[in-house]
């Protein structure tokens, strides 16, 4: 299975640039919110896509799989099905949870409603870092990993805080993971620098610890700051210290060896665009991204 190229996520608004991109042979994949998104029914420009031989990767955000509970069955089949439908080598989640249960807090369990026992964050959080807590996540990860006809590849997300008790750093926390159960990584070079930068440390020495090796896609967003804060928006340009970045995971993953000077070998990057999702600015910085990887 190989990812490579430079391209953006799926996005309705930029169903056009993807189909010139495939068509003129610029774009080799992207990546669709698996909730957005009917296994049986697809959107035309999506099937499309895929038809033309662009690997399409499903991409969930709801599986919580950091989470104290085993991964729901239905999100893991809507995950299945996708990858089904869409001839997928892999599917994507995150290293977080997004869900809690609150039974005990309420004085009497047994007059909420059917849902009232599950508080919905409505955002990747961070699990801690933690011995018992990685258990946790290496067990659910196996069990995705079973649940699923293709590899399961995870993303790091953007953590605005970490636990008192954490007992590992991210770099630790992944590789460990990565040897336990051999799953694949998102690197998302924009949340590696928001999670950096909230807890005051150098993103490109932590960069360099992560296991690169495992990396299977690249994701790249852009922020701003605003008032001394770095906002993880998703939304502007990518800012110059994330393209720091880029060229800081290019020049280690050209180190591992095997991977040639044009970037034909680099795994892929790919663009998020979550608002503002115009297509020259998104063209634009596609091209830019190429100049960085020295892909012609």
């Amino acid at each position: 299975m190989t990812i490579s190229g430079v391209s953006a996520a799926w996005r309705p608004e930029l169903a056009g640039l993807l189909l010139d991109g495939a068509r003129s042979g610029s774009v080799a994949f992207t990546e669709v919110v698996a909730e957005n998104v009917d296994p049986a029914d697809p959107p035309a420009e999506l099937a499309e896509l895929a038809r033309l031989g662009v690997t399409v990767v499903p991409h969930g955000v709801t599986l919580g799989i950091a989470g104290a509970d085993f991964p729901d069955t239905g999100r893991l089949q809507r995950l299945a099905d996708l990858a089904l439908a869409l001839d997928a080598p892999l599917v994507s989640e995150h290293i977080a949870f997004v869900r809690a249960g609150t039974v005990g807090l309420d004085d009497d369990p047994a007059a909420s409603g059917p849902h009232d026992d599950v508080l919905e964050a409505g955002h990747l959080m961070p699990a801690p870092r933690t011995a018992e807590a990685l258990d946790v996540l290496v067990e659910n990860v196996r069990a995705a990993q079973a649940a699923l006809p293709v590899p399961l590849a995870l993303e790091n997300i953007a953590a605005l805080f970490a636990w008192p008790e954490d007992a590992y750093d991210e770099p630790a926390y992944l590789r460990e993971l990565v040897d336990r159960t051999g799953v694949r990584l998102v690197l998302d070079l924009a949340n590696v620098y928001a999670s950096c930068t909230a807890r005051g440390a150098d993103a490109a020495d932590e960069l360099r610890r992560y296991p690169l090796e495992a990396v299977a896609y690249v994701h790249i967003a852009g922020g701003r700051f605003d008032r001394g804060l770095y906002l993880d928006t998703h939304a502007d340009p990518i800012c110059p210290e994330v393209l720091d970045l880029l060229a800081v995971w290019r020049d280690s993953q050209r180190s591992l060896g095997g991977v040639s000077p044009g970037g034909g070998a680099l795994p892929g990057v790919l663009l998020e665009r979550d608002e503002s999702v115009i297509e020259s600015a998104v063209r634009h910085e596609m091209l830019g991204l190429r100049e960085i990887l020295g892909i012609d």
